[in-house]
């Protein structure tokens, strides 16, 4: 299968980095271009690469990184781009590459909420990826796929299957995320050495109307979940893997033994199709394990190109109709690039790519 050309704009950041260590070497997608902001124009990306859990191929790292320019794109043969842009910068050049006929696949939140951009999570809403058909750029062949909020993606995952099997309308969450979810440099140390920011700004609003929009059923546009997603998110000094305390309450009362099963034997569209970069199983349900780790290490036993892409759960509880757990998910694999890299490839699979 001949390769389609890509460019990974924004390559230099922390989700930029990691779009780049999953597409490298990738079965479907050659990187073909790579952009960063004015200052790091004409560097190589070697001289920024900051990930010690990826490791950069030699070529990719003697790019010379090109700036942010839709025509520039276009001459290189671009078809789809994979966006770790900020917000304030991704609105207007997702939908100028759009409207030039690339495929744009972004982590920015500027699009999610449009209501012919699908906010897509493989294993939990394959079906909304048709939304692309109503953009208004699609007839020229370009579009625009979203992945959700990194908080967000690890909860669908579970929820989608204990939604399906069980009766509940309400989720509570506290979420305790990683300071590489503040992206580069990030949260000033004497803020966070020692401490924990109780207050992300606008992430419990984004948990609570992505989820819905999520969870909705698409009938030509979506019809957003009646369930209602209750956040409080906090920021502790870690640097990778957001930790959420879930609380749910039930109608009727399910044991530990049977949430288990729910999760355990959870499958999406991603595992039928056997996705390049889907986990085994999206759902990884652990015994209660207190030894330090790293974080990838919490989260092995999938094959690699597919590590950090599950979600991992333990410590079910359930007692007075109230199921509890903990939540662990990869903020910038499978809550950041990992996601965007996954929506690519069921497009592919679907034929939305050519």
């Amino acid at each position: 299968m001949t390769k389609m050309p890509v460019a990974v704009v924004g390559a230099t950041g922390n989700i930029g980095q990691r779009f780049v260590g999953l597409l490298q070497g990738h079965p479907m997608f050659e990187i073909a271009v790579l952009t960063a902001s004015e200052r790091k124009v004409g560097g190589r990306l070697s001289d920024f690469w900051r990930l010690d859990d990826m490791l950069l191929d030699a070529d990719i790292g003697a790019r010379e990184l090109q700036p942010l320019d839709v025509k520039l794109l276009a001459r290189a043969g671009v078809r789809a781009v994979f966006s770790g842009l900020p917000s304030d910068l991704a609105t207007e050049f997702e939908a100028d590459a759009a409207r030039a006929g690339m495929k744009v696949f972004s982590n920015a939140s500027s699009h999610r909420m449009d209501a012919d951009v699908p906010l897509l999570v493989p294993e939990v809403n394959a079906d909304h990826l048709a939304l692309i058909e109503r953009q208004s750029t699609f007839e020229s062949g370009g579009f625009i796929v979203t992945n959700p909020n990194c908080s967000v993606t690890g909860l669908v995952l579970a929820l989608r299957p204990l939604a399906d099997a069980l009766e509940f309308d309400e989720v509570h969450v506290a979420t305790y995320q990683a300071l590489s979810g503040a992206g580069y440099p990030g949260v000033p140390s004497l803020d966070i050495e020692g401490n924990v920011l109780p207050f992300i700004e606008h992430e419990e609003e984004k948990m609570r109307r992505e989820t819905k929009k999520l969870l909705g059923v698409r009938s030509g546009g979506i019809a957003p979940s009646e369930l209602d997603v209750w956040a409080n998110c906090a920021r502790v000094a870690v640097r990778d893997g957001h930790l959420e305390a879930v609380s749910i309450p039930l109608r009727k009362d399910a044991s530990p033994e049977e949430v288990a099963a729910i999760l355990s034997s959870f499958r999406g569209e991603a595992q039928r199709l056997r996705l390049p970069t889907a986990p085994e199983r999206p759902v990884l349900v652990r015994s209660e394990n207190n030894r330090p780790q790293p974080m990838l290490d919490r989260m092995a036993g999938e094959p690699e190109r597919a590590r950090g892409m599950a979600a991992t759960v333990g410590r079910i509880r359930g007692t007075d109709r109230v199921l509890r757990f903990f939540l662990l998910s990869h903020n910038t694999i499978r809550g950041g690039a990992g996601g965007s890299v996954l929506n690519a490839e069921l497009a592919q699979r679907r034929g939305y790519l050519g």
